[in-house]
């Protein structure tokens, strides 16, 4: 469904992503952790050209192109396979919590606003949001904001949704209802790509775990075998920092 082959991605004369491959298919949860400074965003934000990479290449269903050479029109049927889910909501401080979720679809896709509207409140309905469609962001806590941002994803129906660390810029308390919502869509099979440091959570729902360090692809498989049984020292070692945290 989603292949990224030889991904290098420079900012400066630091080199971020050293060759990256990844694969995704349909149903997937593909979970990448890594410690901080370690290429999981800008690996992510390359997947639909919010970053363009410096080389590789993206195999998406029918599109096949090279991310340093890839059209406009290219950039744009990624972009309307797929949805990202950013880490600070990225809404709209002036609209309301239902043309938040309607915007791209009437603006960006041309979807008619009666069609948008109905669309738009069965997404915040699924999120747990149908009794706030006029309020505005400033009138939510971080976690309604946060779910918005995922009705606002789910309403443009994409092949996959992208999550950069969609728990970063929560209050602890605000956390689990939004792995509450992405728990539930994993249940449906809905394609994610996720980059987080809820480890708990990348345990219970990843069908795939990509660890990352330095910009490369330490080691990969599913949950089960990467928490219980990982092969690679630097995977040890983070996996013990992280059980020393939980103690």
């Amino acid at each position: 469904m989603l292949a990224l082959k030889n991904i290098h991605k420079k900012f400066g004369d630091v080199e971020v992503l050293k060759g990256v491959d990844i694969q995704v298919e349909k149903g997937d949860i593909v979970v990448i952790l890594g410690p901080s400074g370690s290429g999981k965003t800008t690996l992510l934000r390359c997947i639909n050209f919010l970053e363009r990479a410096d080389e590789g290449t993206l195999l998406f269903d029918d599109i096949h192109t090279d991310f340093s050479k890839a059209s406009k029109k290219e950039i744009n049927a990624v972009r309307k396979k797929s949805a990202f889910v950013f880490q600070n909501y990225g809404l709209f401080d002036n609209k309301t919590v239902l043309e938040n979720v309607t915007e791209g679809l009437i603006i960006g896709r041309k979807v008619p606003k009666k069609i948008a509207v109905e669309t738009g409140i069965r997404a915040l309905e699924k999120v747990g949001l149908s009794d706030r469609l006029d309020y505005y962001p400033s009138q939510l806590s971080g976690g309604q904001q946060q779910r918005v941002g995922i009705a606002r994803a789910l309403a443009v129906n994409p092949d996959v949704i992208l999550f950069d660390e969609p728990t970063s810029a929560l209050d602890p308390e605000l956390v689990g209802e939004v792995l509450q919502v992405i728990r539930k869509l994993a249940d449906e099979g809905t394609t994610m790509v996720v980059v987080t440091h809820e480890m708990a959570f990348a345990k219970e729902v990843a069908s795939h775990i990509v660890f990352m360090s330095d910009g490369n692809i330490v080691e990969e498989g599913d949950a089960a075998s990467f928490f219980d049984n990982p092969q690679e020292e630097r995977t040890k070692q983070f996996l013990q920092r992280f059980r020393a945290v939980q103690v």
